[in-house]
Order: C-alpha cells, then structure tokens, then sequence
C-alpha cells in the first residue's frame, strides 16, 4: 500500500511538471513571450504554482526526478541541434570570436559577482549563462558544482530576462551600428543569451544575418562542454579543503557524462544519421524535458534568496553583457567579419 501511495505521488510530481512545462511551450508562442522563452516561463509557472496553490510533499520524488534526472537526458538530446560541419566550415575567424567571447564574459561576470557578493556557485551558473548559451548552460553546470536549485533558478532567470531585453534593445540598433547583415549576424550571435534571443534579434537582418547569427551562437554552445570540464575542475580544486579524504580536483566519477553525451549526440547529428525532420522533434523532445526541470526548479524557489542574491546577480550579469556587446561589436569590426 506504502508502494502504492509512493509511486502515485511520483507519477502525480512528474504529471505536474510535463503540465506546466507544456503550458510554458503554448505561451511561448505569443508575440513577446516568444523573446521570453519557454525556459523562464516555465520557471515562472512553478513559482506560482508554488505560491498559489502549494504542492504535496508527495510529489517531491517525481519533481526531484523531472529537475534532476530528466534535465540531464534533455541535455544529452539538446547536442541535435548542433552541427559541427556548419562550425567548421563558418572559419577560423568565427570560432575565434566565440572564443573570445566566451572567456571573456566567464571572467568579466564572475569577477563582478564577486565584487557585488553573490554566493560563488550562483556566480559562476551567472557567467556561464551570459557567456555560453543562457538557461540551457546554466541547468547544465549546475549539477556539476552542486548547485541548489534556488540558485540555478536565479542563475537561469537573470541571464534569460536580460537576453529578452538587449533583443529589443539590438533590434532598435540594427540601423544604427553600421554592419552588413552577415556583421550583425556576427554580432548578434557572439553576444546574446539563448538562441531563441539569436534568432529574434538577427530577423531584423533577414535571412543572412539569422543564418550566421545561429552558426556563430552553436559555436559558443560548442564550448559548454569544455568549459564544463574546466570550471569544475578549477571548482572542486577551489573546494579542496572541503573534500573528503578520498576525493580529488578531478577524477573520473566528477566528469559531467551527460555533457559528454550531449557532444555525442552533436555527432550523431553531423553524420546525419537521423533526418532534419527528425533531429528538429528530437530537439523539441530535449527543451520540453528541460522545460519540466526548470518547472520543478520555480517550485522550490524561496523568494527570500531570490531578493537577497537576484539583484546582485542581474546587476553583474547586466553590466557584463553590455561590455560583451561592445567587445563584439569591436571584434566585427577588428577581424573584418562585416
């Protein structure tokens, strides 16, 4: 009977998770959710869900599983949409922008975090949001520093509001910056948050800027994986005097396999084994998945660490995106990418 009550409990946690994160994907596709993004509004229903309605202590094991478990497949499947072909044959030039990019916002908004006392594991899921691929980086590193899920909602909040706001805010620059629709592409993609906020700003260039604008942005996805690697190590080294006996920086057990598998099945893709029609469904599979993780983060926020390190946080992440676009802007015009 014990069983019994315990597995309903779960299914019902999961049920509630797949519910919300669905209704997330429905909003999304309004006119302005749209820039938003599923991720945040899915993160948001929780929440309110949460503070609205409450949720069962019953439905903790299936809600754990959905923001654990499943985010961890949702990202193996998120490696479908990259195509490494695409990456080499964009040039050197391109990878070296998001490189560069790259490390730098992983050192500005960190070093910032710090300076404004953020909590060091919402700074570092903070740096890597701004810098690799927003929300989607941020739920990826998390589990790899041990992160709690109040911070890996903050962490994937701030950076995927703030990328919501340099979209509109680079749309109204397009004719002013002074770049050629593959420039701007350049621009957009080695600057902003999610891809779905690559995509919005880059329309406005038309077809040219979105294509190289998303080329550019999964070059920068093509790092998550490394810098996963170097940041937990540099974090567990940062940690030792905390590690147990046994445990060392590195060993093979704190390796993200996950991430790992989401390279892999970046592979698989770029061999095309499966369809573009395919790998599109596959993708839409791993952001639902991923969706139902960020539903079961909103509803284990506390909003008492959200005001005591949200602002801190938005406020590093803010002032580092806009030295990241203007480091971009530079590097287009430096490199002759316009």
């Amino acid at each position: 009977m014990m069983i019994k009550k315990i597995n309903k409990g779960f299914i019902q946690g999961i049920g509630l998770t797949l519910l919300l994160a669905i209704v997330a994907k429905l909003i999304a596709r309004l006119p302005f959710f749209s820039i938003l993004g599923a991720l945040v509004i899915a993160i948001l229903l929780g929440a309110v869900w949460k503070f609205a309605i409450g949720k069962k202590e019953a439905w903790e094991p299936g809600i754990g599983f959905s923001s654990k478990k499943l985010l961890r497949v949702g990202i193996i499947l998120l490696g479908m949409r990259l195509n490494l072909i695409d990456i080499y044959q964009a040039g050197s030039n391109v990878f070296l922008v998001a490189l560069i990019q790259v490390t730098f916002a992983l050192v500005v908004v960190y070093s910032l975090t710090r300076l404004f006392g953020v909590e060091k594991k919402l700074g570092i899921l903070t740096a890597c949001g701004t810098a690799i691929c927003g929300a989607a980086a941020v739920v990826a590193i998390a589990p790899y520093i041990k992160a709690k899920d109040n911070e890996t909602a903050i962490g994937a909040s701030t950076v995927a509001i703030l990328g919501t706001i340099f979209t509109l805010v680079y749309t109204v620059l397009y004719s002013v910056l002074g770049l050629t629709p593959l420039g701007y592409g350049v621009f957009a993609g080695g600057t902003l948050h999610e891809v779905a906020h690559v995509i919005a700003a880059a329309d406005v260039g038309g077809v040219a800027a979105v294509d190289m604008a998303v080329i550019v942005k999964l070059t920068r996805v093509a790092l998550l994986v490394p810098v996963a690697l170097i940041v937990g190590y540099f974090y567990r080294k940062s940690e030792g005097n905390h590690l147990g006996a046994n445990e060392k920086a590195f060993s093979f057990s704190s390796v993200p396999w996950f991430i790992l598998g989401f390279l892999a099945m970046s592979g698989v893709h770029t061999l095309g084994i499966f369809s573009e029609e395919m790998a599109l469904r596959i993708v839409d599979l791993a952001y639902l998945l991923i969706g139902m993780a960020m539903v079961g983060l909103g509803l284990n926020v506390d909003l008492k660490t959200f005001r005591k390190w949200g602002m801190k946080a938005f406020a590093a992440a803010f002032i580092g995106s806009i030295l990241l676009s203007i480091l971009g802007y530079i590097l287009v015009r430096l490199l002759g990418l316009q």
